[in-house]
Formats: structure tokens, C-alpha cells, sequence
């Protein structure tokens, strides 16, 4: 049996934080990975580019069943801290929207950067290593450590981390080990689902709106709970998608509709006053693209509410405000999701309740640690899950 001190389960961006820190106290890290290319996610991710972190991390931009679970970790290690990093390799990076910073260059640049500095600190990394067993070496209740059967080999080590990950991605390698594995040792796993992930359509609006596909517009897009976020709409051949609906998809519940703002409200009242003389068509032509203008007067909301295509002036109050109840508050309720096959990360995971926010400990198993998107904790699009590997990775680093 080979002995280590921590053996990371998992060479992702948080697996591979955790080994770099561990290692630099002078621990002997061990990280185990199933897949035959190290940070597969974090070579899609944006593009081919990562969007490592971003400029606006807050602890109110993570889902989390506690609210309160991300601070300590965000506040010990930073954004200011990777970039520091990042700068420290040489890495040339932009901001491309929204606080979001992004390789100039490829992804490669942080794996590059991610293996340098575990070669450095001594970490041993071994891919595409299938994991058939892991025990606990209890003795009279006291953990001495954790066995981890893989590849015909059996590994020793005193502290072991799981940085599995969730089940978004599934072509990348993705699977419920981790889940698993939190179940044997009797911590709670919270359900899980797609998160990030595009919209499917019902099949009535599927008929009005596939043929949008390609079309892009700014809207702000709302979730019956009232979270709103200003990003671009994409309609595509599937359903809807873009970072509007990216973004809101965390926050949908089977069965509710979300609420699309197409125009401010008031749009059209200044529309009227400025040109009384066009008509509404036409008007709406020279706000949104033409095609979803063409695609609204075709659906059902709009001929329940018997509205003509007329010259703004000749509107009377009532249908005024049926024209703004579908521009500044279209709904549309989704047949689905496109689940974890294109979905960027999962909701829901190990409870975070059974760990600790300070080191990711799990409070009832001494020394078994959980980090990353296996745990019950998402952040928005944009940055800011790779920046929640990067803390929690760095924080049980401090400790295992």
C-alpha cells in the first residue's frame, strides 16, 4: 500500500488549487484523475479562452441552500489573488464584458500554468486512473486516514479530497462519484440539476419561434422569484438560449414561465408622442429585429388581445396596455431544459451544511474534504465558478 498525505480525487481547477497549496507545506499530494486529458472544463470553457474569474465577485452571485457558506472562502482567497496569479505566469488576459476576464490567448495557458505550479510544489498527478473503492481506516471511531483502491493499486493517505465535480458535461467525463462517495461516508446530498443551461420550447411556441433562430437581442430577462438579469437573448433551433437565459435558467423551476422585458416600460407611450403617425409594426421594426416583430404579431397572446396593426395615435389606453404587458413582460414558459449534456454546471450537491466554511471539511468524517462543483454551491455565468474552485480549492489546501 503506497502512503500519502492527501490524495485529491479530481484534477480539475479546484483539485488542482488544493494539491498546489497542500503541497507547498510540504505535504505529499497525491492527485488521481479518470479522464485521459487534464481540465477538459476548463479548456471549453469561454470559448477555448476560460473565463478564469471575474472582476465582481460576491458572495450574492452563488445559489447555495446557505446563503452564508461562500464568504469566508471568497473573502481568504479572491479574484485579486488568482489574477495575481495568473499575472505572476505571464498570462495575458482582457475583460470582455461585465467584469469577466478572459485568456488573450487559449485555456492552455492556465492549465500550462496550473501544472507548472504543482511541478514545482511536488504534487503527483496520475490520469486516467478508474477508482473502484474508497474506505475509511477507522479504528475504535478514530480515522487513521482513507484507502483508495484504483487500477489494481491501493493508495494510502491521511487526508483525502474530493473534487469530482457534478454531472454537467457528460462527454468531458462527468459522473455522480462524488455524489456517491459524500452518500457512502453519510453526508447529505442535495438533488441536482442542469444549471447555466439552455431553454426547450413547448411545442405551441416552438411553431412561432424556431424560425427566429439566429436572432440576438439585449433584454432583461426575470424568474417568478424576481431575479433579473440585463444580458442578450439568443433564440436557436432548440429553444432559447444566450447569457440571459443562461443566467435566469439557475433560478427556474419546472412548470414557471419567465418573463422576457423585449422594451423598457414606457417605450411605447415615448413612441407615440415622438411618432404618432407610424404604425405599430413599423415602429416596432425600428426597435427589435424584424423577424420577432413578424413572429409576435403570429402568436397567441397577441390576437387574444385583438390588437390591429394601426398608427401609434389611434391606440386607446386598454390596448396600449396589452402592447406593453408582451414587450416589457413577454412570457414564455419552457418545456424543459437541455439538461447536463450543454448545461455549464449543476445545482445542488453535498449539503453544505456538513462541511465546514472555513476549511470544506466535512464535520462528521475528520479529514475527508469536498471542494468545488460537487458541492451545493453555483455561481452565475461569467467567472465566477472558476473562482469558486480557485477559493475552495485554496482553503482546504491551507489545512489537508
Amino acid at each position: 500500500m503506497k502512503s500519502w498525505d492527501v490524495i485529491v480525487l479530481g484534477a480539475g481547477a479546484a483539485g488542482l488549487m488544493c494539491a498546489i497549496e497542500a503541497a507547498k507545506r510540504g505535504r505529499r499530494v497525491l492527485v488521481l484523475d479518470h479522464a485521459k486529458r487534464l481540465g477538459g472544463k476548463i479548456l471549453m470553457s469561454g470559448g477555448g479562452r476560460c473565463n478564469f474569474t471575474n472582476y465582481y465577485i460576491e458572495p450574492t452571485a452563488y445559489l447555495c441552500q446557505n446563503p452564508h457558506f461562500v464568504k469566508s472562502a471568497l473573502a481568504r482567497y479572491s479574484q485579486w489573488d488568482f489574477i495575481g496569479l495568473v499575472e505572476k505566469h505571464g498570462i495575458p488576459y482582457h475583460e470582455k464584458t461585465l467584469g469577466q476576464l478572459f485568456c488573450d490567448n487559449t485555456a492552455q495557458d492556465i492549465i500550462d500554468m496550473l501544472l507548472k505550479e504543482s511541478k514545482a510544489a511536488g504534487v503527483t498527478i496520475k490520469s486516467r486512473v478508474a477508482i473502484t473503492k474508497v474506505e475509511c481506516l477507522a479504528d475504535d471511531e478514530i480515522n487513521d486516514g482513507f484507502s483508495v483502491n484504483s487500477s489494481g493499486e491501493t493508495y494510502h493517505c491521511q487526508a483525502l479530497v474530493v473534487a469530482t465535480g457534478g454531472l454537467s458535461m457528460p462527454k468531458l467525463g462527468a459522473t455522480p462519484f462524488g455524489y456517491q462517495l459524500a452518500e457512502q461516508f453519510g453526508l447529505e446530498v442535495l438533488p441536482t440539476r442542469a444549471g447555466l443551461v439552455p431553454f426547450t420550447l413547448q411545442p405551441e411556441d416552438k411553431a412561432t419561434l424556431e424560425p427566429l433562430a439566429g436572432v440576438s437581442l439585449p433584454v432583461v430577462a426575470s424568474s417568478v422569484d424576481g431575479t433579473r438579469f440585463s444580458e442578450n437573448l439568443l433564440f436557436t433551433h432548440r429553444g432559447l438560449s444566450g447569457p440571459a437565459v443562461l443566467q435566469i435558467s439557475s433560478y427556474w423551476q419546472a412548470g414557471e414561465a419567465i418573463h422576457f422585458e423585449l422594451l423598457p416600460a414606457g417605450a411605447l407611450a415615448q413612441g407615440i408622442n415622438e411618432h404618432p403617425n407610424q404604425e405599430l409594426k413599423t415602429w416596432l421594426t425600428h426597435q427589435l429585429p424584424k423577424r420577432l416583430v413578424e413572429a409576435l404579431f403570429l402568436r397567441t397572446e397577441w390576437q387574444q388581445a385583438n390588437i390591429a396593426n394601426k398608427p401609434l395615435k389611434q391606440y386607446v389606453p386598454k390596448e396600449i396596455a396589452a402592447i406593453e404587458a408582451i414587450i416589457s413582460a413577454w412570457a414564455i414558459k419552457p418545456g424543459g431544459t437541455e439538461g447536463y449534456r450543454t448545461a455549464e454546471v449543476t445545482l445542488g450537491g453535498v449539503n453544505t451544511d456538513e462541511l465546514s466554511s472555513k476549511t470544506m471539511m466535512a464535520k462528521r468524517v475528520p479529514n475527508l474534504y469536498f471542494i468545488g462543483e460537487v458541492m451545493d454551491v453555483t455561481g452565475w455565468l461569467g467567472g465566477y465558478n472558476f473562482q469558486w474552485a480557485w477559493s475552495s480549492g485554496w482553503c482546504a489546501g491551507q489545512v489537508v
